[in-house]
C-alpha cells in the first residue's frame, strides 16, 4: 500500500493530472470561442450564422456535418494556439539552452573529443592544449 501511495503522490503524476484538467478546460474555452465568435464571423461571409445546425438527410437519416465543421475549426484553433504559444517558444528556449551548453566545450585538436573550453589538458588523450579564452 505504501508503494501505491508513493506512486499517487509522485510529482509527475500530479503534474500530468493538472495538465489534463487544464487541457480539458482550455479545449472548452476554445470551443466556446469558436462557436461564439469564429463561426458567426465565418457565417457573415457564407450566409450561415451557425454551422452546428447544418445537416443533410439520406433516407430519413440526418447527417450533422455542421457540428463537424465547428469541431474542425475548434481543433485548428487549438492546434494553432498551442503551436504558436507553447511549442514554438519552448523550442526556441531549448535551442538557447543547447547553444549555451555547447559554448562551454570545444574539440581537442589532437583526438577530436569534447573538452572544456578552459582545459589545459585533454581528459581523453592527455595531450596539452591551450585554454580557449572567451
Amino acid at each position: 500500500m505504501e508503494g501505491f501511495k508513493k506512486f499517487l503522490l509522485q510529482g509527475n503524476l500530479v503534474q500530468l493530472a493538472v495538465a489534463v484538467v487544464v487541457g480539458a478546460v482550455f479545449a472548452d474555452l476554445i470551443t466556446a470561442f469558436t462557436e461564439g465568435f469564429i463561426t458567426p464571423l465565418l457565417g457573415i461571409f457564407g450566409g450561415v450564422p451557425t454551422f452546428g445546425d447544418l445537416y443533410f438527410e439520406v433516407n430519413d437519416s440526418r447527417f450533422m456535418y455542421g457540428a463537424f465543421v465547428d469541431a474542425l475549426v475548434s481543433f485548428l484553433l487549438t492546434a494553432a494556439v498551442l503551436y504558436f504559444f507553447v511549442v514554438l517558444p519552448v523550442s526556441k528556449l531549448l535551442e538557447k539552452i543547447v547553444k549555451a551548453e555547447e559554448a562551454t566545450t570545444r574539440k581537442c585538436p589532437h583526438c577530436i573529443s569534447e573538452i572544456d573550453k578552459q582545459a589545459v589538458r585533454c581528459a581523453h588523450c592527455t595531450s596539452e592544449v591551450a585554454p580557449e579564452t572567451t
